[in-house]
């Protein structure tokens, strides 16, 4: 059941890497007026840059079960599961919990720790 409690969590991180990144470039960056050209450039790679990091926690989680070392499947777990803890506050504290990206970096995070 823990196995299939982290592979869980792994689809789920990945679902929200990828709305990360799509919300980020038709809603954010859609909008936003940045000065100079290159500084915008910058400023969506820096943005998709976590989307990718994102991406690569959930494929470590959907692969854990499958790693011989137990260090290295609890280490996986336990950094995925913080990265998205962080990142859950972090929205909810930004947006006021306005917005759902906390819920679903909370879910990945319930998840991950379930599985641990």
């Amino acid at each position: 059941m823990q196995d299939f409690l982290l592979q869980c969590a792994g689809v789920a991180a990945i679902v929200v890497s990828i709305i990360h990144g799509v919300l980020g470039e038709t809603k954010v960056f859609a909008r936003a007026t940045i000065e100079p050209a290159r500084l915008r450039t910058l400023l969506r790679l820096v943005w998709q840059c976590s989307t990718v990091a994102w991406l690569g926690g959930g494929v470590l989680l959907i692969a854990a079960p499958y790693v011989a070392s137990d260090t290295a499947r609890h280490w996986i777990v336990a950094t995925v599961a913080a990265t998205y803890a962080f990142g859950a506050v972090a929205n909810a504290y930004a947006t006021r919990g306005k917005h759902f990206g906390w819920m679903a970096m909370g879910a990945v995070t319930a998840l991950a720790a379930a599985g641990y």
